[in-house]
This record gives structure tokens, sequence and C-alpha cells, in this order.
């Protein structure tokens, strides 16, 4: 029976202490192990501010896609880490991605 697989280059990714108000932006590079088309039909995340740009074909096997996470800062304050989940059509159905980031407010950055 074929299936498909998923592996990532990096399940976690730690952002450099950001000012709040900035736009992040991170591109996961998802590839399928396995022997049939993965299929990544939709993503679970606990705050709207974060972000996926899903792939609109299913990733052959052995092909790549740059899965694209943006994250909004605006409102967000000091330790931010973030799973996401993406729906997946693998033996698991589901595959995990998380996202850190230590947000600066923006009237603590403007102190000296």
């Amino acid at each position: 029976a074929q299936s498909a697989d998923i592996s990532v280059d990096k399940n976690t990714v730690k952002f450099d202490k950001t000012i709040e108000g900035e736009l992040l932006e991170h591109y996961y590079v998802i590839t399928n192990t396995g022997t049939a088309p993965l299929i990544i039909a939709d993503y679970k995340v606990s705050c709207p501010c974060t972000k996926l740009s899903l792939p609109k074909a299913p990733i052959l096997p052995g092909d790549s896609y740059k899965l694209k996470l943006t994250f909004d800062t605006n409102g967000k304050y000091y330790q931010q880490d973030r799973a996401i989940y993406l729906q997946t059509n693998t033996a698991k159905g589901t595959f995990k991605l998380r996202m850190k980031v230590n947000v600066i407010p923006k009237e603590e950055s403007t102190k000296q």
C-alpha cells in the first residue's frame, strides 16, 4: 500500500527578539518522503495572528514545498510559542510545527 509521509527541514523556528508590530515570515521546507502524493488539507493554530500558505496541489513523492508562515506581532507581548498542526493524509494524520519569538512591546522599545 502506498502512503504519503512528511518531513521538514526544521520543526521549530526561533525568531530573534522582535519589536511589536512587525510581520515575521519563515519558510518551512516540507518534503514528501512517502510513496503517495502528500496532501496538506488544512492547519490548526490557537491564534489568527499565525497563518500558513498551503500548497494548492498534492506534493508528489520526493518533492518539496516551501510552506510560508506569517506571524503578526501586533498586540503580542513577550514570549510567544505557537504550535501549528497540519492536517495531512499521512498515517498519523497530523504533523506539528512550532514557532517561537520574544516580542518587545512598542512602548518598552522606545525607552533608553
